[in-house]
């Protein structure tokens, strides 16, 4: 079995996905099934998180994972890790009614509590480290290219 930290294959990752209505998607990865929804208010019917607060929970599960590896490599115990995200976002992009905003969140902040046995120097040391190291932070904070293309 490869080991997380084992860093001579790339891996790919792949989801499928089918729009069940104008606001709801069923999307497959792997052997999981997870419905992406909106809510009332933004025309939905709230049957799942919106792809925004995903983008927020892919985040905080990158940052968790991240965080024990980075621990266990400057070995102190992490006891407890609590993540919390916000990030604002102007619709009127997204709605076609400006193209002088961002449709994505014009900034992402992320508080993270820690249980562990470390003193604040390393700690600092290994909140910068599990920054640096997530992939999820890694394709928020810089450009990633993306192809999108239409099939007949």
């Amino acid at each position: 079995m490869q080991s997380m930290t084992d860093q001579s294959q790339t891996q790919r990752f792949s989801v499928s996905a089918t729009g069940e209505s104008a606001t709801k998607t069923a999307v497959t990865a792997r052997d999981f099934e997870f419905v992406v929804d909106e809510p009332a208010s933004l025309g939905g019917t709230d049957d799942g998180p919106n792809p925004v607060e995903y983008l927020l929970g892919s985040l905080a599960g990158c940052l968790n994972v991240v965080a024990h590896v980075v621990a266990d490599e400057y070995d102190f115990e992490l006891r407890d890790v609590e993540i919390d995200l916000e990030g604002e976002l102007d619709p009127a992009k997204f709605m076609g009614k400006r193209d002088d905003v961002r449709a994505g969140y014009q900034e992402v902040t992320a508080t993270i509590s820690v249980d562990a046995d470390a003193d604040d120097e390393t700690l600092t040391e290994w909140l910068a480290e599990v920054e640096k190291r997530c992939p999820v932070s890694d394709n928020v904070q810089n450009e990633t290219p993306l192809s999108v293309t239409l099939e007949d």
